[in-house]
């Protein structure tokens, strides 16, 4: 009874922290590009960091709450009920399927991790050099004011981030740690339930701009996975026994 109480306790801790955490990371840094009025946010980093520590029930409840209070703060209102909601199954998808720890075979893992590293290196190039290459305006929001800086992105700095991309995704499950294909397949499981909900809402409000905000959902998704990854390999919270995320 005593462990399970501990247990419990720690897990709302965490949450609590996860939920803070999460917050911050999407509102305190975002980098807006004007020709489609969206804006980059590392968000997805500290979601799945929190989902693949911590398990999908903590993992969930951080990402939609900790992300709908930046929408709220950010003056995003109008998006804050789906986030809560598409967040949270986001969180709840990498932190389920993360969980899991499966290894897969040699020849399976190699098919995951090719397919992997094509896709994130065709998304990488498709979207930088369709929506994010040329002038961009990054803002790093403050308590007390928002600074704001334009800068240019030629279409090399895609390729080259394209072509390393994919060699990571190849060499570091294969070589280093197999069981990382599986994490990957887990970040994008949940990276594609969050460009689907998002998808789906902005079409029932904006039309047909919704098609527009796909590439900027799918780049949060990968720098997401690119930030939160080596934090994930680096750092594990040990769960006491007894304890269910």
């Amino acid at each position: 009874m005593a462990r399970q109480v501990a247990a419990r306790t720690r897990q709302l801790s965490l949450i609590a922290v996860f939920t803070a955490l999460i917050a911050v990371a999407t509102s305190l840094f975002t980098v807006n590009v004007p020709a489609t009025k969206g804006y980059f946010n590392v968000g997805e980093a500290a979601i799945y960091a929190c989902a693949l520590l911590c398990g999908g029930f903590v993992g969930g409840l951080s990402a939609g709450i900790g992300s709908m209070i930046a929408d709220l703060a950010l003056g995003y209102t109008l998006f804050a009920p789906a986030t809560l909601v598409i967040k949270g199954f986001e969180g709840a998808v990498v932190g389920y399927l993360g969980g899991r720890r499966a290894c897969p075979s040699r020849r399976l893992s190699m098919v995951m991790v090719g397919a992997t590293a094509a896709a994130l290196a065709t998304i990488i190039l498709a979207a930088g050099a369709g929506y994010y290459t040329g002038s961009m305006e990054f803002s790093l929001t403050l308590p007390q004011n928002q600074a704001g800086f334009r800068f240019d992105v030629p279409l090399a700095f895609w390729v080259g981030l394209a072509i390393l991309a994919a060699l990571s995704a190849m060499y570091v499950p294969l070589k280093r740690d197999p069981s990382l294909s599986w994490e990957i397949a887990a970040v994008l499981a949940g990276g594609a339930v969050m460009v689907t909900g998002y998808f789906l809402y902005e079409q029932l409000i904006l039309g047909v701009a919704a098609l527009v905000e796909v590439p900027i959902n799918v780049g949060q998704v990968m720098i997401g996975a690119v930030l939160a990854l080596p934090v994930v390999r680096a750092i594990r919270i040990p769960k006491p026994q007894g304890y269910r995320g």
